[in-house]
């Protein structure tokens, strides 16, 4: 079902939270876009994007934690960089079927956990990972700009070895900040990401981006931007 690029991601107090996890993973024919609950999820002309995220995440080697699995653009990346281990949480039921049957045939060693980032990270230990990333949907019209900020304060700095690197995204939010509020990524960045990362423990000095120039479809719902951005966050 094609719905114009113009219709709000989330009306007013809109939460999808209590059916996500079992609301079905539609998956289109070709592969190219995922949505749940009616929601742009993921498509996949985020491809390179993806793979800078991913690139980013495992540059350090070791363990890298996921967050999000998707239609496994960045998971695949991930999986062609030297790691040990990859965790990836999902919570979708059918989007962690996939995770399940990818991961089968991976290279490297896959450790699929089921649920909530909200319900596994506190179990996960403390210094742990070499490289984060966080990729998410958010679920509700109240988390749409802060869903990240939720996880990087409440665990992201604790589950990083010292050295290792977060990076993430929230495309959904981030569209609609450079579409409402912004002409300058950075800027966006700086005002709106910054002081959260501050709060979490990231030093100002250790937090860095690149900027990558990409022309999102025109029927592309959350994102007309043409330049993507990834944070590059170290932990000291």
């Amino acid at each position: 079902m094609n719905v114009p690029a113009t219709l709000p991601i989330f009306v007013s107090g809109e939460n999808c939270g209590p059916a996500w996890r079992a609301a079905p993973a539609a998956y289109d024919a070709s592969d190219t876009h995922l949505q749940i609950l009616g929601k742009p999820v993921m498509e996949r002309w985020e491809t390179p994007y993806m793979h800078a995220l991913a690139a980013a995440a495992a540059s350090k080697g070791g363990r890298v934690l996921e967050v999000g699995f998707g239609m496994a653009i960045a998971a695949t990346k991930v999986q062609e960089a030297a790691i040990d281990e990859h965790w990836i949480i999902e919570c979708n039921d059918g989007v962690f079927q996939r995770l399940q049957d990818w991961a089968q045939l991976q290279p490297h060693k896959v450790i699929p956990l089921k649920g909530l980032w909200e319900e596994v990270a506190p179990t996960l230990p403390d210094s742990h990972f070499d490289g984060i990333l966080y990729d998410t949907y958010p679920l509700s019209e109240e988390t749409w700009h802060t869903h990240q900020f939720n996880f990087i304060r409440g665990h992201a700095f604790r589950l990083l070895k010292p050295g290792g690197i977060l990076t993430y995204c929230n495309l959904t939010s981030w569209g609609e900040l450079m579409k409402s509020k912004y002409g300058d990524l950075s800027t966006m960045f700086e005002e709106t990401q910054v002081p959260a990362l501050l709060e979490a423990g990231f030093l100002r000095e250790n937090i860095h981006t690149q900027l990558m120039e990409l022309v999102p479809p025109a029927e592309c719902r959350y994102y007309a931007f043409p330049q993507m951005i990834t944070p590059l966050v170290t932990k000291h």
